[in-house]
């Protein structure tokens, strides 16, 4: 008879064969949405860990930087199931999730499901819509499924929410409550493209769709054969351990007002072994949760406002308190 106290053993990593197939597959996907997303490869890489990682990504920017745009790429550089969302405020949660309607034929109830049912789901604007439609968001994107009048409906894998949103300060925007923020395993910016970027742009787009001309380069099948491969990656227990003291940093912080959750700990971590396997590596490595702290991290936590001194964001605070926490192996900060 098995002990309690022995400890769980971690699955087998990836073997190389495997980790070259993700490597190849997520460089051709990157190149493909790279032909209409110009100068943007880190938000391109961020949008493809996510994936992996069966995480959900969270655009923030202004207006016609081209976050729409990355999220119409990537779905149809993959061939799958995509359905597009735009957020309104008078978008009711049943558009969302789907509604039970009267058959008068057969007299039964028969569900019409939402815009939710797809592998790729492109929230357009959702900061634009009620914080009530924006609940509708919730269970889905936590438990891959759909509850309407007490029958659950399971999500096909994978299922992907690609979420853009203006900043709070513009015009007819409600803040994401803070339940939705912390389902999103990334939240980025897309920001202005540099000049030779924009040039390209002009010359390349100004007359065409640049997403008329897009193939998918992989499938569903092959995007749930790198999740697996993703989820093999090892995790050492002092990698684990320095994940949750940048974590834990945030909630003794008195700079915030509220820390990140046990959820954003464990998104952290799926995260960092996405980009460790897209590496071509068989673990993570301190660096990995590091570089991934604030996108992870940033847009979960909430500031003390009554606090003294110069103005400072989330993103800041939270790459502080990283670079604070002690690295494993490594020279302790300063």
């Amino acid at each position: 008879m098995t002990s309690s106290t022995e400890p769980t053993p971690h699955p087998a990593p990836p073997a190389p064969a495997d980790l070259q197939t993700l490597t190849r597959t997520t460089t051709r996907l990157r190149r493909n949405i790279e032909k209409v997303i110009e100068g943007k490869s880190d938000v391109v890489r961020s949008a493809v860990v996510v994936m992996l990682a069966e995480g959900h990504l969270l655009l923030e920017d202004v207006p016609g930087v081209g976050k729409t745009m990355l999220s119409k790429a990537l779905a149809r550089s993959i061939d799958c199931t995509v359905r597009r969302i735009q957020f309104t405020p008078d978008l009711l949660p049943s558009d969302v999730t789907g509604v039970s309607v009267f058959n008068q034929q057969t007299r039964e109830f028969e569900f019409r499901p939402g815009g939710v049912f797809a592998n790729v789901v492109i929230g357009d604007e959702i900061n634009r819509a009620s914080p009530k439609t924006q609940s509708a968001l919730l269970e889905c994107m936590e438990e891959r499924q759909v509850t309407v009048d007490g029958t659950s409906y399971e999500l096909d894998s994978p299922f992907l929410v690609v979420a853009t949103q203006n900043p709070v300060e513009m015009e007819g925007t409600y803040a994401l409550p803070e339940a939705q923020r912390d389902r999103f395993m990334m939240r980025v910016s897309m920001g202005y493209p540099v000049e030779t970027a924009e040039v390209q742009m002009l010359a390349h787009h100004a007359g065409r769709d640049p997403l008329g001309d897009l193939e998918p380069v992989t499938d569903a099948s092959e995007i749930r054969k790198l999740v697996s491969i993703v989820a093999q990656t090892y995790v050492a227990e002092q990698v684990q351990r320095y994940a949750v003291a940048i974590v834990r940093a945030t909630r003794t912080s008195p700079e915030l007002v509220l820390g990140a959750s046990p959820r954003a700990t464990l998104h952290l971590v799926r995260a960092a072994k996405a980009v460790a396997a897209m590496s071509g590596r068989e673990f993570v490595v301190p660096d990995d949760v590091l570089a991934l702290a604030v996108p992870v991290l940033a847009h979960r936590v909430v500031l003390r406002t009554d606090t003294l001194g110069a103005p400072r964001s989330a993103a800041d605070v939270v790459g502080r308190l990283a670079a604070s926490v002690p690295s494993p192996g490594g020279p302790q900060p300063r």
